[in-house]
């Protein structure tokens, strides 16, 4: 690869960083609106005059919890650190490779996922009929995620959970490639570790593919636990 190539490898990674920066830039201030909402409408339902009535201590959490969540991303810019492991696959022998700091940066994008579920709930009929709005507050029911995730179960199970699952199956296997293929070659290819999550998720652990690293028997400890 000559320094050309590499020079253009590096501006098209800052160029793609630069994106995903000033897109987390509008999401942040997306979510900071939509509690803004939220705190007015608390308002208008509890009628009080003071925004500050409506800052609890549980609400300022979520809130700042939801800031750091969408903040995570990857910097424009090239960092790197050390990372040392053992692999079982290749003897137990010690290996240290350099690792871009992105690859711990890109992980907690996944938790972004959560933005699915708010959409749900904001486009659910339950939430937007004014009827079953009234009803439920008459019934005192806080028509939340939590309450529109149970409705779609009880409506139609089997989609939700095949949904989840293969979801579930999907990002579990990028996270895990992710995580190992720095390390051993056989992580480098996605469908590799799409084997390996699918015999973790199913308890059959033919053990033929095992992960190396702290992170990658974490995905793998988590997906057989869910």
């Amino acid at each position: 690869m000559t320094m050309e190539n590499i020079h253009q490898a590096s501006v098209y990674s800052i160029a793609l960083k630069t994106v995903i920066s000033v897109s987390t830039g509008f999401l942040l201030a997306l979510v900071l609106t939509y509690h803004a909402l939220e705190v007015q409408l608390f308002m208008i339902d509890n009628g009080a005059e003071d925004w500050r009535i409506a800052m609890t201590w549980s609400r300022i959490s979520r809130i700042l919890l939801e800031v750091v969540v969408c903040f995570i991303h990857p910097f424009p810019g090239e960092f790197y650190f050390l990372w040392v492991t053992k692999l079982p696959n290749h003897g137990n022998r010690i290996a240290s490779r350099y690792v871009p700091v992105d690859v711990m940066l890109s992980l907690p994008m996944f938790l972004r996922l959560y933005l699915i579920c708010r959409v749900m709930l904001l486009h659910s009929k339950l939430f937007t009929d004014a009827s079953s709005r009234s009803i439920g507050a008459l019934n005192r029911i806080d028509f939340n995620t939590r309450f529109v995730l149970k409705t779609l179960m009880t409506i139609c199970p089997g989609t939700v959970l095949l949904v989840f699952m293969v979801s579930l199956w999907i990002i579990a296997s990028w996270t895990l490639r992710l995580c190992e293929r720095y390390h051993d070659p056989e992580h480098a290819n996605l469908l590799n570790t799409m084997w390996l999550t699918a015999i973790t998720f199913l308890s059959v652990g033919y053990g033929d593919i095992v992960p190396n690293t702290y992170c990658g028997r974490g995905i793998s400890v988590s997906t057989g636990l869910m």
